[in-house]
């Protein structure tokens, strides 16, 4: 199959207007930095596109690392969305073959403006300040209207002139305008200041009552032929360490007759493949009632999934729906088996309650459960370990013809949640490495991610903006593990040690990184919540 067929192969749920509307149309290829297949499985990636198509005097082409729309020879913008930081490599590599200047101080009048967002650039753009000229902090319901107007605005302006305009506009954050002071070029961030922006950088929040939903259906999707409906945005449990919530707050929830059933609607008339996404999907208040709604006869062809559940949210209704409609399994977030632990995250989650939704499952039809949990939580101690062991053994027992799996990822510090000032554990590979022995002896799936490559995104997600030179440098080694050591060898004394961005707690700095990027939480929460979580470390 050649490559454009992919696009021809998409059902495209709206009317594009191919840029017109406007005499002097804006030439934007807007990049996703992994495969197609990937890429469009992304809601955000597909509703910034939508956005992007949907506005007048705007043509937009899509570019993924594989295949790409035809695209303008002259271009005026290009934009990535960005949501895993492993991806950097391929932001680079995307820029340079479309023939742009890396680095963001080295574009000419001609080089397009390269703007970017998603949850990685909205918690923490810095490292990637050497390559983008724009972050837009937020939802792009709110910006990427905004922001293409003002380039409309300012076309005839010089580079240097379109970006101090830019700069004015709530939730654009352009780097290039903000000084950071360091003691040395060994030393962490002493201050952050713009004589030419606003000092503080707000990230922008969509409060509009129809959240996103898919805006092509492929069979080319990792996800086959599916249509997604975002049920809910942010999550309202606000675990310490979770971006999910702390970034996104706060909770929103469309309504189920005015927004979530038309789009529902909508989507099936192309596809009988219904996914339902959002952090914490369950806790949406008329949830009961959507189910409902899906388990009449007429969706009996309908093939239903939801994203992560809470544990105390799996009623025998939802798990019997979801098992009648072609679910196999479902998806929890546990963390720990420690209850102790669970307390210190904000878990509020029970013993009892865990347990009773694996029977809840197990009673419904489903004929598996995903568990998800993490190694090296701040606070953890050994004992931790042993009772998340125990938790799972028990569990195991209680479902021997069922399949149950426990997937373990090594906790990553995310800026603007109260657990943005610890590192990653450094004995968290050896913690993997215990459960790993451990459960297999039970017969337990366990699943690790990768502790080396948590190591580098928390590098990247807690990363200065001299932490660009790093990528590039990697990138250039081939972005493998081991060109990250070599990186750091070869920059050493002009940055900190790796260790500095990874393991060190920062809890005596007094100038983050991204001090001058206001998320939906104040700092003086999070440090209250921080102190809350500490406070619970020591009684315990």
């Amino acid at each position: 199959m050649q490559h454009t067929n992919l696009f021809q192969e998409e059902k495209v749920l709206f009317e594009p207007t191919y840029g017109q509307g406007s005499s002097d149309v804006l030439e934007v290829i807007y990049a996703f930095p992994n495969e197609y297949t990937i890429g469009i499985t992304s809601l955000g990636y597909q509703v910034v596109w939508r956005l992007l198509a949907s506005l007048p005097g705007v043509r937009v082409a899509r570019l993924f690392t594989d295949i790409h729309e035809p695209l303008p020879a002259q271009v005026d913008a290009v934009g990535f969305s960005f949501s895993w930081e492993l991806d950097f490599v391929h932001v680079i590599t995307q820029l340079e073959n479309l023939g742009i200047s890396l680095r963001a101080e080295e574009r000419g009048e001609e080089e397009p403006i390269v703007f970017g967002g998603g949850p990685v650039f909205s918690a923490n753009p810095e490292p990637f300040s050497l390559f983008l000229d724009v972050f837009l902090l937020g939802d792009g319901e709110e910006l990427v209207p905004t922001f293409m107007q003002a380039l409309q605005q300012f076309k005839g302006l010089d580079r240097k002139q379109k970006l101090l305009r830019l700069a004015q506009i709530p939730g654009l954050y352009v780097p290039s305008l903000y000084e950071v002071d360091y003691e040395s070029p060994t030393s962490p961030v002493v201050s952050i200041s713009s004589s030419q922006a606003p000092s503080l950088v707000q990230k922008q929040t969509y409060r509009g009552n129809k959240l996103s939903s898919s805006s092509v259906v492929t069979a080319h999707s990792a996800w086959e032929n599916i249509f997604m409906v975002e049920v809910v945005r942010s999550c309202p449990e606000m675990c310490r360490f979770c971006l999910a919530s702390y970034l996104t707050l706060p909770f929103r929830t469309p309504s189920l007759e005015g927004s979530l059933i038309p789009l529902i609607q909508e989507g099936l008339k192309v596809t009988p493949r219904l996914g339902l996404l959002g952090a914490s999907v369950t806790q949406h208040p008329e949830f009961e009632s959507l189910i409902d709604y899906l388990d009449q006869d007429e969706f009996s062809e309908v093939h239903l999934s939801v994203s992560s559940v809470r544990a105390n949210t799996l009623t025998p209704k939802i798990a019997r729906t979801l098992a009648k409609r072609g679910s196999k399994s479902v998806t929890i977030a546990v963390e720990s088996g420690s209850e102790r632990l669970r307390q210190i995250i904000n878990k509020k989650l029970s013993a009892e309650e865990i347990h009773q939704s694996l029977h809840t499952a197990m009673d419904s039809g489903l004929t598996g459960m995903k568990l998800y949990g993490m190694a090296g939580v701040p606070g953890e101690t050994f004992e931790d370990l042993e009772a998340t062991i125990a938790m799972l053994t028990a569990l195991k027992k209680e479902a021997k013809r069922f399949r149950l799996s426990f997937g373990c990822s090594t906790f990553v510090p995310k800026a603007h949640t109260p657990f943005q000032v610890y590192g990653v554990d450094a004995k968290a590979e050896k913690k993997l490495q215990y459960l790993a022995k451990a459960l297999h002896k039970q017969g337990v799936d366990f699943r690790p991610e990768s502790y080396s490559w948590s190591v580098i995104q928390a590098l990247i997600a807690r990363g200065d903006r001299r932490v660009g030179e790093v990528l590039l440098k990697a990138r250039e080694y081939g972005g493998s593990l081991g060109s990250f050591k070599r990186a750091f060898k070869e920059l050493k004394g002009q940055i900190p040690p790796l260790d500095f961005y990874v393991h060190e707690n920062w809890n005596d700095l007094s100038c983050l990184p991204w001090n001058h990027l206001m998320g939906s939480v104040v700092e003086p929460m999070l440090n209250k919540h921080l102190l809350d979580a500490q406070s619970k470390m020591i009684l315990a």
